[in-house]
């Protein structure tokens, strides 16, 4: 499983800078698409419907830490004070001399300049037309998002959550990790495989599944080299043993609860395992 302690060391995280949002609702989203991903330091610069907002607060879905800490300025330059670089995202294309960068590329610099102890702040402009160029011009460098150019304008929240994404991703030790992973188990030992490749064999030899019988060798290779590509572990094994049972003893004749089909009472006579192996999760070699 992933040391999700290698989301790290905890840098500060880039403060998340809000130029005029206009709904409190956004504002909320951002605030909960922070929160998801480990991002705590939210700047509003004029909210049209002004500070605190209740709206804010519902839409933030428990977030409330975020949106308790948002600190309020009157305008974009007093709201970069104390940061050493900033990204201004924007979507559309612009005159000037700013690098541009992708959020992946843009979510490593942040986490390298945090690691060396500097702040750094992303730009958000207003949802209905983002940053202007002179806001744009406060910034250090510009990160944009690949997104379809027949339809480019993102919903402040997603663009926020986008970004977020991107600064906790940077700071996991492999970009591959997850949240949690199942514990990959250990392969059976050959010997239970190999109970499982007689007892399917036995039960399809009974009903005359290997036709013509000049093929059966070739058919038992098959179906063992299918069988042996997963490396099955031994309860995985144990289910497939129970239904091959489950097909092989039962029958719309001689269902499970209507008696003990004799071939089912001579296999477990022959195993020497008694009635009562007669559950499927109960096998044996």
């Amino acid at each position: 499983m992933p040391d999700h302690k290698s989301v790290s060391s905890s840098p500060a995280g880039p403060a998340i800078i809000l130029v005029e949002p206009q709904l409190g609702e956004n504002i909320g989203m951002v605030a909960r698409a922070m929160a998801n991903f480990g991002l705590s330091e939210l700047r509003l610069v004029n909210p049209r419907d002004g500070w605190p907002n209740e709206r804010a607060r519902a839409a933030a879905s428990r977030a409330d830490h975020v949106v308790d800490a948002a600190t309020l300025f009157p305008d974009l330059a007093s709201a970069l004070s104390g940061l050493n670089f900033v990204y201004a995202t924007t979507a559309r294309e612009r005159d000037g001399f700013k690098p541009v960068r992708s959020p992946v590329e843009a979510g490593r610099t942040l986490r390298a300049r945090a690691l060396g102890g500097q702040r750094t702040g992303i730009l958000f402009g207003r949802e209905r037309f983002g940053l202007n160029n002179d806001e744009v011009g406060l910034a250090d460098e510009i990160v944009t998002f690949p997104v379809n150019p027949d339809y480019a304008s993102l919903n402040i929240a997603q663009a926020v959550l986008l970004m977020a994404y991107e600064w906790q991703k940077s700071g996991l030790a492999s970009e591959t990790d997850t949240a949690f992973s199942v514990a990959e188990g250990v392969p059976a030992e050959k010997q239970v495989l190999q109970g499982l490749f007689e007892h399917l064999e036995a039960a399809l030899e009974a009903r005359g599944y290997f036709r013509p019988p000049a093929k059966k060798p070739k058919m038992v290779d098959n179906l063992r080299a299918v069988l042996t590509r997963p490396g099955f572990t031994e309860p995985e094994l144990r289910v497939l043993r129970g239904v091959v049972a489950s097909l092989d003893y039962f029958s719309p004749k001689e269902p499970r609860g209507a008696g003990y089909p004799e071939r089912k009472a001579k296999a477990d006579r022959e195993a020497g395992s008694g009635r009562g192996a007669t559950d499927e999760g109960d096998w044996d070699d």
